[in-house]
């Protein structure tokens, strides 16, 4: 063995062994003799790749390679990011698009989960499961989200061009969005028929508990006796604002259960008891994403509202940041949610209880708006039957 090839193999082991001795700090054990078997495996290869590759390999390129394919092996919601990526990750910057409106995950390349009402991203007609192939020019088959958030913000006015893959396309469509700072409304209400309340949730933040239980008592005082929750598209907020604005429905105490690789711990209700006990159907689509799926869990699990539309997204779990000797880091998944009855959200989403999905629209430079609402139609047509049967 060469000392250039010793180098590489300290250089590119260093960094992932360290990250296995770390292993304590997200509850696990220290590495077992199988992690350490598949270490002798991974620095046999690192010392054939130096020594017979026809080209000379920096070990800091390996490393990030190893790093990358170990991150891309779990959720998508874990990845290896680069000292400039934790940067960015620590500011804030790396995490979401306030002036594009796009939440992201990575499945192959960077993939839309939804776009937020009204924003740039949702009136150029993007959805959730739209494959971002590239952003400016740049390949996003090994980009991570941190990236590609940075990539999207810029000042209002200013543009970013992307290219977009929807289903099964042969060949991707260019669109240019044009950032602007404006922000529809977080939670907004009206009515959809006689008696029925209709009340849109865009975004759980610190607000939302606030404006949706003002909404519903507004909707009280104008007659509403049955109540529409839509949750499509609904990606953005917190875990603690969905589970909060869950208990405004929910008689239960325990709400969910909170699963780390070495225990389980119930989540418990903060406020007090519900008061809202009209029949209730959530509408929820593939864009419905992290906050609002514990809120849909919380309230299809623990009481009798229903779900209408396509599965939910599947994104239920909370992300740690383990920083490793290069400045750069791995963002891991460390806990997810079950509901209160035990059953896994998290890479499974949530089934409804009834069946709609949503027409196929092909992405066009120019965005087609649809003239129909299947879900709607069924949930409103759910939510009466429900009326008459109380």
């Amino acid at each position: 063995m060469t000392n250039r090839t010793r180098f590489a193999i300290l250089a590119v082991t260093a960094p992932i062994l360290a990250f296995t001795l770390v292993g304590g700090l997200l509850g696990r054990a220290s590495a077992n003799e199988d992690t350490y078997r598949y270490l002798a495996i991974f620095e046999e290869v690192v010392s054939l790749v130096t020594d017979n590759y026809v080209e000379q390999v920096e070990p800091e390129r390996i490393m990030e390679g190893a790093l990358w394919g170990l991150a891309e092996a779990l959720d998508p919601e874990s990845s290896y990011l680069t000292p400039r990526e934790v940067e960015l990750f620590d500011e804030g910057t790396g995490i979401h698009t306030d002036n594009i409106g796009l939440v992201l995950t990575r499945r192959y390349y960077i993939q839309v989960v939804a776009p937020r009402d009204g924003s740039p991203a949702d009136v150029s007609g993007l959805k959730p499961g739209d494959f971002l192939r590239e952003i400016d020019g740049q390949p996003t088959r090994t980009m991570s989200t941190v990236r590609a958030y940075e990539l999207l913000n810029g000042p209002a006015g200013s543009t970013s061009s992307i290219s977009v893959i929807r289903n099964n396309a042969a060949e991707p469509i260019s669109l240019e969005l044009t950032r602007n700072n404006t922000k529809s409304r977080s939670i907004s209400s009206r009515f959809v028929g006689p008696g029925v309340g209709y009340l849109r949730i865009a975004e759980f933040d610190d607000t939302a508990t606030e404006s949706i239980a003002s909404a519903t008592e507004q909707l009280a005082g104008q007659g509403a006796q049955n109540l529409l929750i839509d949750l499509r598209n609904t990606a953005s907020g917190t875990f603690k604002a969905g589970m909060a604005a869950a208990e405004l429905f929910t008689p239960a105490d325990t709400l969910l259960i909170r699963e780390s690789s070495d225990s389980q711990e119930p989540v418990i209700r903060m406020g007090p008891k519900s008061s809202i006990s009209w029949p209730i159907v959530l509408i929820t689509n593939p864009g419905t994403a992290g906050a609002a799926e514990l809120f849909a869990a919380v309230l299809t699990d623990t009481t009798t509202a229903e779900s209408v539309g396509t599965r939910t997204a599947g994104r239920a779990a909370e992300q740690t940041l383990v920083n490793l000797p290069d400045g750069g880091g791995l963002l891991l998944s460390s806990s997810h949610y079950l509901t209160a009855s035990g059953t896994s959200i998290h890479r499974t989403g949530i089934e409804p209880a009834i069946a709609v999905q949503e027409p196929t629209i092909e992405l066009t430079q120019t965005p087609v708006v649809p003239m129909e609402d299947p879900l709607l139609d069924r949930a409103l047509e759910r939510v009466l039957q429900m009326t008459t049967q109380l």
